[in-house]
C-alpha cells in the first residue's frame, strides 16, 4: 500500500469518527423514538466500517 492510499484510509477512519460522533450527539436533543433508532442503525453501520478499515491496516500491518 503506498502512502498516499494509508493516507486516504486513515483520513477515511477519521470521517466515519466524525460521523459517529456527530450522530450521537444529536440522539441526545431527539425525542421522536423512530428516529433515535434510525440514527442508532446508522451509528451501528458506521462503527462497522470504521473496524472494517481499522482490520485492513492492522492485515497491511501484519505483511
Amino acid at each position: 500500500m503506498t502512502q498516499k492510499e494509508l493516507s486516504y484510509l486513515e483520513d477515511a477512519i477519521g470521517h466515519e469518527d466524525n460521523i459517529i460522533k456527530i450522530c450521537r450527539e444529536s440522539i441526545n436533543s431527539i425525542e421522536d423514538e423512530n428516529l433515535v433508532s434510525f440514527i442508532n442503525d446508522e451509528i451501528d453501520k458506521h462503527l462497522t466500517i470504521k473496524d472494517k478499515m481499522i482490520n485492513m491496516l492492522e492485515v497491511i500491518g501484519n505483511e
